[in-house]
């Protein structure tokens, strides 16, 4: 009986991360038309990053509120109305296109507004997540979720840069809004298994401002968790820095038509660890998948800025990115086995608030560091030209190049810093496990 009734489970996520990762494709068809819209119409550089900015902002400012919408309301209607949100505003745009009336500043209300719906989207899929899958198997699990996310960028750019020509801006938004009917569909042929009720210790109090700042009570009551958390938005950090300084760099040294090879041998990289961690699940410590993995990602970060080679920043660009769906995976698992299932809401969104925080401050800074501070030192007859520019070279791109270095400097250092750290070390011995038989639960 068990076993069917884990069969059973398994089925309800596959369908319910098949509908998600064609919304995640859809969705991608949209943001990269978007982008390419606004940059081609305003030529300015500024314009196009405030799209990131938009993306990123509502998550932060929006969190609190997600997680307790999660925990309070059923998880199968949230997600299918935060898709329908998305959907919806798809739509109005589109039609403003067809209309002539669409300008810049709706792409930054689109951007906006779907960014919105994910906030909410994001802690109610990882939450529903443990409510299916048995321990064991939440590794496996989260693979498949990163799986659709590297197939979202890989398959995304490609795919809406040859339907734009064709279809226009409004095709490319139809099918996104397509993709979000699919999604809804599966959530409509599925049942999500009702929360148990919390814990008495853990119970939140009944106002809202409490449970808006529970989870982050919640986690600080919690060293190994905090820590953890501490980590997480710190390497994120890092990423959101060399991600923002990627594109000079490499240009620095070679064409625009090497930029595109090399972003899609990136996103591969995700696609083979995503399929890597749905097959293996991770080690059976997961603490160490976490950081063994963050500081192989590394090395990765020194191999991109230590040459100016196109083979070197290819290996690095490929390994730092086969480690995303990895260390994700192993990560998620822990606090989806740790966190008891009616407070994930509250506890997931903290999470994302937190680490999606640190990548607008990395975008703040990273142009200033490299501008003002890193390509000079690098620059002919700069500080460090006849020294480290010896090593890695002088000139256009060397002074990010350093920066490279250092960023994957720090992120070997740590998690080795975290390894030393008992309450981070030992966080899956320490904290009970909160995850009970899930898969019998979500058959009933």
């Amino acid at each position: 009986m068990t076993a069917k009734i884990t069969i059973k489970a398994w089925g309800v996520f596959l369908v319910t991360c098949l509908g998600q990762t064609v919304s995640l494709i859809g969705s991608g068809f949209t943001s990269f038309a978007l982008g390419v819209w606004v940059y081609e119409r305003s030529g300015s550089t500024t314009l196009f990053a405030l799209i990131g900015l938009c993306a990123v902002l509502p998550r932060i400012l929006l969190s609190p509120l997600a997680g307790v919408i999660v925990d309070r309301y059923d998880r199968r209607r949230v997600m299918a109305l935060s898709d329908t949100g998305a959907g919806v505003s798809t739509l109005v745009a589109a039609a403003l296109v067809v209309n002539g009336h669409f300008e810049i500043w709706h792409v930054y209300l689109v951007v906006g507004a779907n960014a919105a719906f994910s906030a909410i989207q994001w802690p109610a899929y990882m939450s529903t997540t443990a409510l299916l899958i048995t321990k064991e198997k939440l590794g496996q699990a989260n693979g498949l979720i990163q799986f659709g996310q590297a197939a979202a960028e890989i398959l995304a750019p490609t795919l809406a840069g040859g339907l734009i020509p064709l279809i226009g801006l409004e095709g490319v938004m139809l099918i996104d809004f397509a993709s979000f009917i699919f999604a809804v569909g599966t959530l409509l042929v599925v049942r999500f298994p009702k929360l148990k009720d919390s814990t008495a210790s853990d119970k939140s109090p009944d106002s809202y401002w409490d449970q808006m700042s529970f989870g982050w009570k919640y986690i600080i009551k919690r060293k190994g968790l905090l820590g953890l958390l501490i980590l997480l938005a710190a390497t994120q950090f890092l990423w959101s820095t060399v991600g923002a300084l990627v594109v000079p760099l490499v240009l620095g040294f070679s064409s625009s038509q090497a930029l595109g090879a090399l972003l899609s041998i990136a996103g591969l990289g995700m696609f083979v660890g995503s399929l890597m961690m749905s097959a293996w699940g991770g080690p059976r410590r997961r603490i160490f998948g976490v950081l063994f993995f963050e500081m192989f990602s590394g090395i990765c970060f020194i191999l991109m800025g230590v040459r100016a080679s196109f083979w070197l920043f290819a290996i690095g660009a490929f390994g730092a990115h086969v480690t995303i769906a990895i260390v994700y995976g192993c990560n998620q698992a822990i606090w989806q086995s740790k966190v008891p299932q009616g407070l994930q809401g509250r506890v997931f969104a903290t999470q994302q608030m937190l680490v999606s925080a640190s990548a607008p401050l990395a975008y703040v800074l990273a142009g200033p560091l490299a501008d003002k501070h890193f390509i000079p030192l690098l620059s002919s007859g700069g500080a460090l030209s006849n020294s480290v520019g010896q090593i890695i070279g002088v000139g256009s791109g060397r002074g990010i190049g350093l920066l490279f270095i250092l960023m994957g400097a720090i992120k070997i250092v740590l998690p080795l810093i975290g390894y030393w750290q008992p309450q981070i070390r030992f966080v899956e011995d320490e904290l009970p496990d909160a995850i009970s038989e899930n898969a019998v639960t979500a058959a009933r």
